[in-house]
Order: C-alpha cells, then structure tokens, then sequence
C-alpha cells in the first residue's frame, strides 16, 4: 500500500497546485472583465508555470511521505530528494529561461507577422516554495492519515 499511498500523495499535491492556478485565474479574470468560460478554466488547469509549482507540489508530496514511511534515513528517500532536487532546478533555471527566450521569440515572430510558437514556462523561487510547502503538507497529511505519524 506504501506506493498506492506515494501515487495519491503525488496526484494530490500537482492536483492541489493546479487547482490554486485555475482559482487564481479565474478571480484575476474576473478582476480584469474578462469572460472566464470552460476552455479558459482548463487552460489555468494546465497551466505550466506559474503560482505554485504543480512539479514541486506533486514531488515534495510524494518525497516526504516516502521519508516519513521508509524514514529519513532511507536510499528510497535519498533517491526521491535527489529527484526531487533536479526537477526543481531544472524548474527554476532550465524551465525559466526557455520562458523567458520563448516570450523574446514570440514577439520578433509576431513584429515578422509570423505565428507565435507554443510557450512552457518555468517558475520562480517563490512560486516553487510555496509548491514545496504545498507538498510538506500533502505529504504529512497523507502520512499522518495512513497511520505513519
């Protein structure tokens, strides 16, 4: 059950995350006039970038609670927090920076009159902190409910 219990914690944290993204979409279009319809609130759902970090959310969740089951001192935790070490640093740096060219790119394609290409975007410290909080909750949370803490 160890791993039905990491899976659900992992879906609930990048569930949790994207659910925050299409909130916050919603009442920031609201703020701004704009029609909010169901293709709109999908697309804040699938967001990438953004605040939280759906990535960080999902992995923190999955990381802690496997420390917390195997315990802190495990290969299987130290396994998931070098995991989870890449995933955020590619998240804050690769992640990022390809956004942040994407968005240069697309305005030289639209200044061409060319169409725009489709752009990933990466995230923040910030916006990967409070994934990572997301996830410490989820995690424990899951843990405390399985009977582990």
């Amino acid at each position: 059950m160890e791993c039905v219990f990491t899976l659900i914690s992992f879906g609930l944290g990048f569930l949790v995350a994207q659910v925050w993204k299409l909130i916050a979409g919603v009442v920031s279009g609201k703020k701004a006039k704009t029609v909010v319809n169901l293709k709109t609130a999908i697309g804040y759902f699938l967001r990438s970038g953004g605040m939280p970090s759906g990535h960080t959310a999902s992995l923190t969740a999955a990381t802690m609670y496997l420390g917390c089951v195997s315990g802190f001192g495990s290969g299987i935790f130290a396994l998931a927090l070098c995991v989870w070490m890449i995933v955020v640093y590619d998240a804050i740096h690769v992640r990022y920076a390809v956004g942040e060219q994407g968005k240069a790119l697309n305005e030289l394609l639209e200044a061409a009159g060319k169409s725009e290409l489709p752009l990933v975007e990466g995230h923040t410290m910030p916006q990967v902190v409070v994934g990572a909080m997301i996830g410490v909750i989820i995690g424990a949370g899951m843990a405390f409910l399985t009977g582990v803490l």
